[in-house]
């Protein structure tokens, strides 16, 4: 079953300390089309603390999906309806978290063990919005991670009329497992996440978990209906860019261009006060893959860029490293 190609379903996955704002800001000129979410943001932050600080985005990062954590039916609901107030275009639930910190408060994949619990938060969540309420789940937790379980899990929270499920195609296990070793040691299970498509048609599936090139995101598209890619997006965000060729016939994007215009971007957020090193972070995977990639990390790090003239250094560094290779390259096709 093939989808539609106007609007292939793309998202980057809410990564704590990761996709904040400004990491979003970089990530949207690289692609027009794929969907933004926030990093997971506590009812009681937005209820007991600085809403804007956790809430507040650039217009140009739409759309962009807010994603909470909790396990209060009514703090959710009325925290979904401040995120619609605000302009997001969507609320997710957070059922996949596997930190320790999130378990404590009923927060993240342990939900998945109380599916008419998370049945109650989504009907709640809806009651109280129009713009769509989704949920990232896990395919199981700990023991309880058979196909039937996940399975009985879905249609428990779909009978609330939620329709879009965003699967994670590995297990967390709750005990004895960091969260960095919950995403890299159960195995990725996509047969389960295809099976759930297949099963439930009617469904929106998107599938999550260790998904890095376009290839892959293909042969996914081939079995559910989006992609939500996490890492990789961060870590080489010019993925973004080849997916807009490959999906949507964009033109290519231009590297150098993508900086000229985050650098205005970044003046006017230093302007507000925000510290370099918070924007400058998110900038290091620009060059993943390519030659002198290393160097331009370098020039980034470990405090060495204090100003936007110390990032337009590197960026001319990194021209002429480059042009560099490209004349040695041309020369020797010329001998060849």
């Amino acid at each position: 079953m093939s989808h539609t190609q106007q609007h292939p379903l793309i998202s980057i996955a809410p990564m704590m300390d990761w996709t904040t704002r400004d990491y979003r800001y970089f990530a949207r000129l690289f692609n027009p089309h794929v969907v933004m979410y926030s990093e997971m943001v506590t009812t009681g932050a937005i209820l007991h603390g600085n809403p804007a600080r956790h809430l507040d985005f650039d217009a140009s990062e739409q759309p962009i999906i807010l994603q909470l954590g909790g396990s209060d039916p009514q703090q959710l609901k009325q925290c979904s309806k401040i995120a619609e107030d605000w302009g997001y275009a969507g609320v997710n639930l957070n059922v996949g978290c596997p930190s320790d910190r999130v378990q404590n408060n009923k927060i993240g994949a342990c939900l998945m063990a109380e599916p008419d619990l998370v049945a109650e938060c989504i009907s709640e969540m809806q009651s109280a919005v129009n713009i769509p309420v989704t949920v990232k789940h896990r395919i199981g937790i700990d023991q309880q991670d058979s196909y039937e379980e996940m399975l009985h899990f879905v249609d428990t929270v779909a009978k609330t009329g939620c329709e879009h499920f965003i699967v994670h195609a590995r297990i967390a296990l709750l005990q004895g497992l960091s969260p960095k070793e919950n995403r890299e040691i159960p195995p990725l299970r996509y047969d389960d996440v295809y099976l759930l498509k297949q099963q439930r048609p009617q469904l929106k599936i998107e599938i999550n978990g260790g998904i890095k090139t376009v290839s892959d995101v293909q042969q996914h598209m081939q079995h559910v209906d989006g992609v939500m890619i996490g890492r990789e997006a961060y870590h080489n965000p010019y993925l973004l860019a080849e997916l807009g060729q490959a999906l949507w016939q964009l033109p290519a994007v231009n590297r150098f261009d993508i900086m000229h215009k985050m650098l205005p971007y970044i003046e006017q957020r230093l302007a507000n006060g925000v510290p370099m090193s918070l924007m400058s972070r998110h900038l290091l995977g620009l060059f993943q893959h390519l030659p002198f990639g290393r160097k331009w990390r370098q020039a980034l790090s470990g405090g060495q860029a204090k100003s936007v003239q110390d990032i337009q250094n590197a960026l001319n560094m990194m021209q002429d490293a480059l042009a560099q290779v490209d004349k040695v390259d041309s020369q020797a096709d010329k001998k060849a």
